[in-house]
């Protein structure tokens, strides 16, 4: 008796299509879906990043969009080498390449310039003075505005395009400056200016043009920063005469009203002197 086989010719060739059909419809479902990932992705597709270091935002920010990129601030630093506001980093690099829809980092400078605090230079050596003005980033005139004083070779005052910078005055890094220099006492008599009512830089300004110099500086309170103190006294007094580079001491008070009678003020306290 003929034994039978366990599946006819039939049932192989079943099986057979089936398998193959479903080797088909897997083939077909990993085509669709590589295609779909490539259009998603955008495999392939790149662009060659356009340099837009010296460029400002505005002007960059287009110029990458139109390449289906995006421009993204990270940081900001300052150089007087470059304008204020343009780029002067960016990444990925310029002429490199970079997918659709690709974020640029870029790092700009400042768009405007970074201040600092001007010190007290008055009454140390200019040599110092240099040092310390250079050290935060200014520039000094290498030539001397000279007054007298009695002391030689100390700061008086510290000037930008002629006008005296205050001690704790901002200033804008990078800004050229002129040191006013003592050379010692003149030989000419001056009459001594009223500074009352004025503060201390206002009066040591004054003072300076008419080639005289603050002397001792006394006040009735302690200082506050960005209190002001005015003159209310002074000796000596206002008209008399003095030698070029003599000093004038000065009382201050933040009191506005007692600054606003310091003549009435002075004349009772030197009553009370005699």
């Amino acid at each position: 008796m003929e034994k039978k086989s366990l599946f006819d010719k039939n049932d192989l060739k079943f099986v057979g299509w089936n398998v193959l059909f479903a080797v088909v419809v897997v083939v077909i479902i990993l085509v669709v879906l590589i295609g779909y990932l490539k259009r998603y992705t955008q495999h392939g597709v790149e662009v060659e990043v356009t340099d837009v270091r010296g460029m400002v935002e505005a002007e960059a920010r287009p110029i990458l969009a139109a390449q289906g990129l995006n421009l993204v601030i990270i940081d900001s630093t300052y150089s007087d080498k470059v304008p204020l506001g343009t780029i002067v980093e960016q990444d990925p690099r310029p002429a490199s390449h970079a997918k659709n829809g690709r974020a640029v980092y870029v790092t700009i400078n400042a768009t405007t310039k970074r201040q600092i605090t001007m010190p007290n230079l008055q009454d140390i050596s200019y040599r110092q003075a240099e040092t310390t003005l250079r050290g935060l980033g200014l520039r000094v005139d290498s030539t001397y505005d000279y007054e007298p004083s009695a002391f030689r070779d100390l700061v008086l005052d510290v000037k930008s395009n002629g006008v005296s910078i205050a001690p704790g005055s901002k200033i804008p890094i990078g800004t050229r400056v002129r040191l006013v220099v003592g050379f010692g006492r003149g030989t000419e008599m001056v009459s001594v200016p009223s500074v009352l009512g004025m503060t201390l830089q206002e009066a040591r300004s004054l003072l300076l043009n008419h080639r005289l110099t603050v002397g001792a500086v006394n006040y009735d309170e302690e200082t506050e920063e960005g209190v002001p103190q005015y003159v209310y006294s002074q000796s000596p007094r206002p008209g008399e005469q003095l030698l070029e580079g003599e000093t004038v001491a000065l009382h201050l008070s933040k009191d506005i009203e007692k600054a606003a009678n310091s003549n009435n003020f002075q004349e009772k306290e030197e009553d009370t002197w005699f």
